[in-house]
Formats: structure tokens, C-alpha cells, sequence
């Protein structure tokens, strides 16, 4: 009897912690940094070419070949990165692989893939999301960072 107790009290905690780990796959969470970006930071950020040529958002993701996922987030944030681009400070997209800036990754803590980052113009963390984002959820979180948008009409011209 002892062993079926056990055993019952293991699988509810084993499905407790899988819909918790649910809920958060996808979401875009607000991260705060304590002090701001680190130097460090910022040089391994700089020396993976990560920057923000027109002071806007960057949308910064972590991806491998090796991941299914990650054509998801690419589809996403590439959609949404488009349908901003008459924003006055566009965001801009940057795909790194952790294989090849497994430093900055580690930096970044990044324990999973996808990981995705939303930066603000000064290269701080401001958002982050671990899987596929919604490109809706990924929009809000971009457009107080790029200014006033105004959608683009369609019959417009």
C-alpha cells in the first residue's frame, strides 16, 4: 500500500511540474535586470554582432540545426519583424547559434531551446520568452520599444 501511495504522490508531482513547465512555453515574460547590462555582456553581445543600428528593439534568438522548434520562432519573429517595418524604430532580428556563442548563451543564461530575447535599443534584456512565441504576444511586447506604429493598408497606394 506504501508503494502505491508513493507512487501516486510521484505522478501528480510529475504532472504539477509538466503543466507549470505548459504555461510558461511560449510566453513572453518581462525579465528586470538588477543594475542594467553587464560589460561583459555587452562585449560578447558586440562581438556576435548584436547591435541596434537605429536605436530600435532587437529581437535576439538562440537556435541550433539541430533544433525542430527553432523554424517556428524564425517563421514568427520574422513575420512580425516585417509587418513592423514602417515603425518609426523598426526592430531587427538577430539569429545566433548556441554552438557557436555558447559564451554568450551561457551569459544569457540560456538552458533551452528556443530561446528568444527581446532587447531594447541599449542592448538591455527587456523581454524573454523560452519557445515558440505567438506572433501576437511577440507585437505587444515589440511596439512601446519602436515607437508609434501605424499598420500598413492594404489599399494604400
Amino acid at each position: 500500500m506504501t508503494g502505491i501511495t508513493i507512487l501516486l504522490v510521484a505522478l501528480v508531482a510529475v504532472v504539477a511540474v509538466g503543466l507549470f513547465l505548459k504555461t510558461r512555453n511560449g510566453a513572453v515574460r518581462a525579465t528586470t535586470a538588477a543594475s542594467g547590462t553587464t560589460n561583459s555582456r555587452l562585449e560578447l553581445l558586440s562581438s556576435a554582432g548584436v547591435s541596434s543600428p537605429n536605436g530600435g528593439p532587437v529581437v535576439l534568438h538562440f537556435s541550433a540545426d539541430w533544433c525542430g522548434p527553432c523554424a517556428a520562432v524564425r517563421r514568427v519573429v520574422g513575420q512580425v519583424v516585417v509587418s513592423m517595418a514602417d515603425a518609426p524604430r523598426p526592430p531587427v532580428e538577430i539569429e545566433l547559434d548556441i554552438d557557436k556563442e555558447p559564451a554568450l548563451a551561457r551569459e544569457m543564461s540560456v538552458l533551452s531551446l528556443p530561446t528568444t530575447f527581446i532587447l531594447d535599443g541599449g542592448l538591455e534584456e527587456q523581454f524573454r520568452v523560452s519557445g515558440v512565441p505567438s506572433a501576437a504576444d511577440l507585437k505587444a511586447a515589440l511596439v512601446p520599444l519602436s515607437g508609434p506604429h501605424e499598420p500598413k493598408s492594404e489599399n494604400s497606394g
